[in-house]
């Protein structure tokens, strides 16, 4: 099963890491968050990516095309002009890397990557900005056996400040960044029939408006609850709190 990762965005959000690069390119333990993102597919036998890319693209091409160099030991040698890669690491992976305009919104961005679609009855489909512990060959096999249109991952966002646990008055400890209310949210993990992509208007379509809204009017949009760890990098407070996780050696997206 093909992967297609939206990668074109501004990330405005985080413009001290963005004004440089584009915002799946932001690293987190020295490697993309979108090289975080396509290992945690990989783990669940999705090695095969298409990469919706806009602003600065072309720094996601360049990371790809010298992607043993980034992977490997190498040796120049500068007098003779020869270069010779080390022990070569790579994943199995096959990577297309698709120029879907700087200013496309979401679902603009997936329709002109349906091309590379055709030959699909379904696909996954994620932001290039979130890691989770999500198991995602379960979110396939859920998405196959319902025989709806769409699954969504329906997550419950992590709190974005400690809270005090009180006794009375009394504070008695500190809570590190309980969860919301309980209520569920748009993860951003799906599982696309590739109908879906009819519902597309053009480069103006966000995907989280009118063909998501259709969807789950006629009744063809499934939800599959995940209420394990879940984070967006929306901001830099975010980008170093991923950055904790993984420096403590149990980042819990890990799982290769």
């Amino acid at each position: 099963m093909k992967c297609v990762i939206l990668a074109g965005g501004l990330g405005t959000r985080i413009s001290e890491e963005t004004h440089a690069k584009p915002k799946p390119m932001v690293e987190i333990g020295g490697k993309p968050i979108l090289w975080h993102i396509m290992k945690m597919y990989s783990s669940h036998g999705v090695n095969e990516f298409i990469v919706c890319c806009g602003y600065k693209g072309y720094l996601i091409k360049e990371y790809f095309s010298n992607y043993f160099l980034h992977m490997s030991d190498v040796t120049f040698d500068m007098q003779n002009n020869e270069m010779e890669v080390h022990q070569k690491k790579a994943e199995p992976w096959k990577v297309t890397l698709v120029d879907t305009g700087d200013h496309s919104m979401t679902g603009g961005r997936l329709k002109r990557v349906s091309g590379y679609l055709e030959e699909d009855d379904c696909f996954c489909f994620t932001y290039g900005d979130g890691v989770s512990d999500i198991d995602i060959a379960e979110e396939i096999a859920y998405h196959k056996s319902h025989g709806k249109l769409a699954t969504v991952a329906a997550v419950q966002p992590p709190g974005r400040y400690g809270a005090l646990r009180l006794m009375g008055n009394d504070v008695v400890g500190f809570m590190e960044k309980p969860r919301g209310d309980g209520g569920l949210i748009n993860g951003g993990f799906f599982i696309l029939s590739k109908e879906c992509l009819s519902l597309i208007a053009d480069d103006t379509t966000s995907w989280e408006a009118d063909p998501l809204m259709r969807l789950a009017e006629q009744g063809q949009l499934m939800a599959f609850e995940h209420h394990g760890f879940w984070q967006p990098m929306d901001t830099l407070r975010d980008k170093n709190y991923l950055e904790t996780l993984w420096g403590s050696g149990r980042a819990p997206w890990k799982h290769w």
